[in-house]
């Protein structure tokens, strides 16, 4: 309760001094309606509107400019008055693309001073305090921003949950390995520091959360595509454990292969280059040669843009670009080994993908494409993903390689946890807006994102139908049960069956909406267990 008679107290104070001073009545209805919050920084003036209060563009860290380019993220400075918090800051440093399923607003520049977090909260303030929801926004680990109105949190405060999202580094700075930065600090946390400020934020809803009203022992972290192998990384990470209490992954695979065996200081499995490989084969490329201080200083030195070159979504796979890996501290191995191994943090799980969801093939002809099943298992293939023989070459690649990165991954994090006393429920989310039906017959990679927030016109518009919005109304609904209290079912909703590998059960958000939503034995059951074998 501490942060509560503080925040009170300092608006005591400030409504003080204003009277003293003449302050004007906005001023004074603005503080006495409860618009600020004292963190550990200092106190924060949100705004209100339709019964939320928000709370903008917060330093959850220092800005990792200059010398603090490649390091754990630092305690933010303190600042004294009232900072105004109704604003989104800077979108961490990126190369914009205009596909993004959840693009940035107007006005949210791409900087290396990015690392702040906003909060939602309903207006109205009980004693009781509320569920904590903590979103990790996709994008490849290039793109992405917390700014994106995709991701308004007011949905979710109206349902009485404290929602906070984060921007955390991406590309080369939020993952990069140098020999110079390992002789720097050789015991220290090195590579993945998008990892790092994500734990950090963490850290600061433990410490802070309760100045809006939040439960610390109440947080559900979820996020969606990276922001998913993002949560995935974090059940799995040791540095990670207690800072959470609940997890949803959509769309976020669990198998390894998300961290494609790639280490900091060593050769991967056959031959992947190591992070630190990579950065020197980066470095040299800008000119930066050796590995001693005056390379790392020349590396701090270079223009952000330098650092950003042209990666983003539609080049992920640069080869200098090292992504995610095991770095012995944060990831000490690959997602799937340690939730086989029972040492993932054990929470309430939520998981699932859409029904056409991402995969990455180079196979051309059907050949190439049930390959992987080997010859025995070819006419079991071909009846598990082509079952009427109608389908094209690209729609059967596009089936294989969606099942194998994120749709049978899902199932397999399901199974695993389950079987380890772990609460689990499994979704696959087919529905597909009516506005995009005429371009897409089943629910693309991420489509589910404005569904789970309940901010479809930020998507659709004047577009969005009744079912549509019933449908969002559904899914909302679903998260926000999960969070309060690790189980989505709810008065009025269709029952959501815990996940059980002997029935292998699942909810499906129908094609035909919320009234056709429900739990039933998976359906593809025969195709994904054609993928296990692959594993």
């Amino acid at each position: 309760m501490q942060h509560k008679y503080l925040s009170l107290l300092v608006s005591t104070m400030i409504v003080g001094a204003l009277t003293a001073c003449g302050g004007g009545g906005s001023a004074l209805d603005s503080l006495a309606m409860n618009k600020v919050a004292l963190i550990n920084s200092g106190p924060l003036q949100g705004s209100a509107e339709a019964g939320v209060m928000s709370f903008k563009g917060i330093p959850y860290a220092a800005p990792p400019v200059g010398a603090l380019r490649w390091r754990p993220p630092q305690e933010p400075a303190a600042w004294t008055g009232v900072r105004a918090a109704g604003s989104y800051g800077h979108d961490c440093m990126q190369k914009p693309y205009k596909g993004d399923a959840a693009p940035s607003p107007v006005g949210t520049e791409p900087s290396e001073d990015c690392l702040v977090l906003n909060v939602w909260r309903p207006d109205e303030v009980t004693p009781k305090k509320l569920p904590v929801m903590v979103w990790i926004y996709g994008g490849g680990f290039v793109n992405g921003s917390s700014a994106a109105p995709v991701y308004d949190g007011s949905k979710f405060a109206k349902q009485g949950v404290v929602l906070v999202s984060f921007n955390y580094r991406l590309g080369r700075f939020g993952f990069f390995g140098h020999p110079a930065l390992t002789k720097e600090n050789p015991a220290g946390q090195l590579g993945n520091y998008a990892f790092m400020d994500q734990i950090a934020a963490l850290r600061w809803v433990q410490r802070n959360i309760e100045a809006f009203g939040g439960d610390a022992n109440n947080v559900t972290i979820f996020g969606e595509s990276a922001g998913g192998w993002s949560v995935n990384t974090l059940m799995t990470s040791p540095l990670a454990k207690g800072l959470f209490h609940k997890a949803i992954a959509e769309s976020g695979g669990g198998r390894n292969g998300i961290v494609p065996g790639r280490r900091l200081s060593e050769t991967g499995p056959n031959g992947l280059p190591s992070a630190e490989q990579v950065g020197v084969t980066f470095a040299s490329s800008l000119g930066v040669t050796g590995e001693d201080a005056s390379a790392l200083a020349a590396l701090r030195a270079l223009p952000a843009d330098k650092i950003v070159g042209s990666l983003n979504l539609l080049n992920v796979f640069d080869p200098t670009f090292a992504s995610a890996m095991i770095d012995g501290q944060i990831v000490v191995d690959e997602p799937g080994n340690i939730f086989r191994s029972g040492q993932a943090n054990k929470v309430p799980y939520m998981v699932g993908a859409t029904n056409m969801d991402l995969g990455f093939s180079s196979a051309k002809t059907m050949d190439e494409a049930y390959a992987p099943f080997g010859p025995a298992n070819r006419q079991a293939a071909e009846a598990a993903f082509n079952p009427l023989g109608t389908s094209t070459v690209s729609e059967v690649v596009a089936r294989i390689a969606s099942d194998m990165m994120m749709v049978e991954p899902a199932r397999f994090v399901s199974q695993t946890l389950s079987a380890q006393g772990v609460p689990v429920y499994e979704y696959r989310f087919s529905y597909v807006a009516a506005a995009a039906r005429s371009q897409f017959n089943g629910a693309m990679h991420a489509s589910e994102l404005p569904f789970v927030f309940d901010t479809l016109n930020a998507r659709y518009g004047a577009s969005v139908t009744p079912q549509d919005a019933q449908t969002a109304k559904l899914a909302n609904d679903y998260w926000v049960s999960f969070a309060k209290t690790g189980n989505p079912n709810g008065i009025g909703r269709p029952e959501w069956q815990a996940y059980d590998t002997k029935s292998d059960t699942l909810l499906e958000f129908s094609p035909d909406g919320a009234e056709k939503t429900r739990s039933v034995p998976d359906a593809w059951k025969a195709r994904l267990d054609l993928i296990q074998k692959l594993y």
